[in-house]
């Protein structure tokens, strides 16, 4: 399951965020730092709209969503990588997430503390970017240190420490791990065990109060200059607006953000934002008993694309039945799709392309 986790200095709506976006509060959202100890999980739908009329279609039992797994990690502070607030055991827990999603406080209100004393987006973003390649050099040297003891005895040793010299060079000039490109699968496999935290790729939200979510401010404007900068991605959410959405009707959520000037809630911006920075792609499988969606990584052959939902099918892949959803719901049944010949047999080298609705054979 992916996993995004919401990172960022105290007090600046992450787990108000949280709450709403998995329509629960786990997290105790409490005006003062530190209020959340351990990383709080939820696992929440990815909203669809292909799923229901495929659904429809096959008069499927069941419509099962992909899922997407939030991570509430608990404020970092200045000192963070050397262990100060909580520091060291919050590292440690965004080392697990697939994506970064950089919360910045983008609004004003004396009311709401800052561990700061000021609102300064800029300087906060510094803050936490600071204390991840600090931990990031600290973890790569004590693994070059290691790496220097099994030269002699590990062909990977040498290949591997060529990797994080150049990481740590990149992360010595002041800039992110992950600009250093490209690395070849090997190089990614070898390093792939650090979780270096800088290499993650990050969405900066800008948190808004709601009457500047259609539009921004000079705050959240400075947030997206940064993040074109960094070749990041970024989105304007407000955690008020989204804390309040959650005790909202469907169709009183929609007159909600239209009287805002926007059209869809944070979840929705926030699920698009991680697919496109992690080049993610949905496919479909239908029958009677259930209309499932899967996530997969773009460029991923049907094979592979198989062994998503069960390594058996991969390993005794013979072919896929595959359509687009479209031409499915145009079709208006597996049926009529074949006798129109649009139901295609693909084989091991096809690139599962983004909405088709797949039926696998396979060799046990």
């Amino acid at each position: 399951m992916l996993r995004a986790g919401i990172v960022g200095l105290p007090n600046v709506g992450k787990s108000t965020l949280f709450n709403a976006l998995v329509r629960q509060i786990q997290a105790q959202a409490a005006n003062f730092p530190f209020c959340t100890i351990e990383p709080n999980v939820g696992a929440v739908a990815v909203p669809d709209p292909r799923l229901q009329p495929l659904a429809d279609l096959s008069r499927s039992q069941s419509l099962v969503p992909t899922r997407l797994e939030v991570v509430d990690i608990a404020g970092l502070v200045a000192g963070a990588s050397q262990g100060e607030g909580l520091g060291n055991q919050f590292l440690s827990n965004i080392r697990q997430v697939d994506a970064v999603v950089h919360l910045v406080r983008c609004f004003l209100d004396d009311d709401v503390v800052h561990v700061s004393g000021s609102v300064d987006p800029r300087r906060d973003v510094e803050v936490i970017n600071l204390e991840l390649a600090l931990a990031d050099a600290a973890q790569i040297d004590k693994r070059r240190q290691r790496l220097q003891r099994q030269r002699h005895t590990s062909p990977d040793a040498q290949k591997e420490d060529d990797v994080l010299e150049r990481l740590a060079q990149a992360l010595d000039s002041g800039v992110a791990a992950r600009t250093v490109v490209p690395l070849s699968p090997e190089e990614e496999r070898l390093i792939q065990p650090l979780g270096l935290l800088t290499r993650k790729p990050v969405i900066y939200a800008a948190n808004v109060a709601e009457h500047h979510l259609a539009d921004g401010n000079a705050m959240a404007r400075s947030i997206a200059e940064l993040a074109y900068k960094e070749d990041a991605a970024t989105l304007r959410v407000s955690a008020q607006v989204e804390a309040e959405l959650v005790e909202l009707e469907t169709e009183e959520r929609q007159d909600y953000l239209s009287s805002l000037g926007v059209q869809e809630g944070g979840l929705e911006s926030l699920i698009q934002a991680t697919y496109r920075l992690l080049g993610l792609r949905t496919y479909f499988t239908t029958g009677p008993k259930e209309t499932r969606a899967w996530t997969i990584r773009a460029g991923m052959k049907a094979p592979q694309a198989a062994g998503v939902i069960h390594t058996d099918f991969e390993r005794g892949f013979i072919r896929a039945q595959t359509i687009g959803w479209r031409q499915l719901l145009e079709a208006g049944s597996m049926l009529e799709a074949r006798s129109r010949g649009w139901l295609r047999s693909e084989g091991r080298d096809y690139v599962v392309d983004e909405g088709d609705v797949m039926e696998f054979l396979f060799n046990v």
